[in-house]
């Protein structure tokens, strides 16, 4: 069963918890800064949303890439740069629709969300569960038109959906 990350803006408090867990799981440091998840803020700071990588099914940035360096963990199903093979061309940054791949001048390479292997940091450090690592059959357009005609809520991680 694959899982993917579901995220709810109005669980965010904007306390930075997953990004400092992320920079920390990739990078080694807390340093939002590293992260490859950030919390935007709108309304002046009364509004706060989580934004990663949705690990497309039709993966732009994989597409686009000149050498093949991003591939999709069959395990996972996240999209991943293999650090070997990336040239740091940028040319996925600027195919992703959504601006979830970065580029990492440290390394001179890209770097975007891989779902840590399947463990996700962010998730884990989330206090609010604003974001959830859950069922893949959880997210999806179908799934979500189906719960607003029901009139019911977010499901629980790992739930199976039944009412």
């Amino acid at each position: 069963m694959q899982k993917a990350l579901l995220i709810d803006p109005d669980l965010c408090t904007s306390c930075l918890q997953c990004e400092m867990a992320c920079s920390f799981e990739k990078e080694g440091v807390f340093n939002p800064a590293r992260s490859r998840i950030k919390v935007f803020e709108f309304e002046h700071g009364r509004r706060a949303i989580p934004y990663t990588c949705t690990q497309c099914a039709e993966a732009w940035c994989m597409h686009a890439c000149p050498v093949e360096a991003i591939t999709k963990n069959q395990a996972t199903g996240a999209m991943e740069v293999n650090e070997q093979v990336c040239v740091g061309c940028k040319v996925c940054t600027i195919a992703c629709p959504f601006g979830t791949v970065n580029y990492n001048e440290a390394t001179g390479k890209v770097i975007k969300c891989d779902l840590c292997g399947g463990d996700p940091a962010c998730a884990k450090a989330c206090p609010t569960d604003a974001i959830t690592y859950v069922d893949a059959n959880w997210l999806g357009y179908e799934r979500m038109k189906e719960h607003a005609v029901q009139g019911h809520g977010r499901p629980a991680p790992g739930g199976n959906g039944q009412s």
